[in-house]
């Protein structure tokens, strides 16, 4: 049976998120940008923590882990590469690992760009991606430590999952993402749809994160380096697809 997996604001943008599995009770939590809201959902939910999982080592992932973890002393994993600037660390991971949630397996994706030794965590049984700052909705993190090329790499190995993988990132961006985005797609109708969608969750207040990796691959420019369409809108007709990604990142940090 798949996790139940919930989404919690935090701070002005950030989201952390639960992924509870009933029938053993355990429940992990993915990054921390803040204590408050994570704990009144633990508490609204009667769960308790078993895992906390974390992506990468921003002060706006982690900085409420030690007011979490005073109220639930849980497993923290994350990843070895960055454990020399992470909180300390009960389990140190790293790209192809494998551990278990309430049974199901976590595999370790390293999807270093953003920063390098940064992870996602991949549930296959429950169909879903932890991605925080590396494939956003509609967007990519920005390059503060890693390469183009690196981020492309990562941007294709999270490609690759299959289409209905569930992408929980880290942040409510998509309505700016979306509004480069059409610079560089303009005649995307699905990208069209999705920013008509977008506004109006947002004027309900409604959050746009989780998306779909379907719906990724159709409209996030992001992971569309190789599509004829936006290689032509860059004057990059049959460029190395990496090429074409660094463009569209280096656009979108002017935009």
């Amino acid at each position: 049976m798949p996790l139940e997996i919930v989404t919690i604001p935090c701070l002005s943008d950030n989201y952390a998120f639960l992924a509870h599995d009933a029938a053993s009770g355990q429940t992990a939590l993915v990054d921390a940008p803040e204590s408050g809201p994570i704990l009144a959902v633990l508490e609204a939910r009667g769960w308790r923590l078993s895992h906390v999982l974390l992506t990468h080592h921003h002060w706006d992932h982690v900085d409420g882990l030690p007011g979490i973890l005073e109220k639930h002393p849980a497993k923290v994993i994350g990843a070895a590469a960055d454990a020399h600037r992470l909180p300390p660390l009960d389990q140190q991971v790293s790209d192809g690992d494998t551990f278990e949630i309430g049974g199901e397996p976590v595999q370790v994706l390293d999807v270093s760009g953003h920063t390098v030794g940064h992870v996602a965590f991949y549930l296959p049984q429950s169909s879903v991606v932890f991605t925080a700052d590396s494939l956003m909705a509609l967007g990519c993190g920005r390059l503060f430590e890693g390469t183009a090329p690196q981020m492309w790499a990562s941007l294709s190995k999270l490609a690759a999952l299959p289409d209905e993988t569930i992408v929980c990132s880290g942040h409510e961006y998509t309505q700016s993402n979306a509004k480069f985005a059409i610079t560089v797609d303009p005649d995307n109708a699905a990208l069209q749809q999705r920013m008509v969608d977008i506004d109006r969750a947002r004027a309900d207040g409604q959050p746009t994160v989780p998306s779909t990796l379907a719906l990724e691959k159709a409209t996030n420019p992001f992971l569309r380096a190789a599509d004829p369409a936006i290689q032509a809108q860059l004057g990059m007709e049959n460029a190395d697809p990496a090429a074409v990604f660094a463009e569209i990142r280096a656009r979108k940090d002017r935009f």
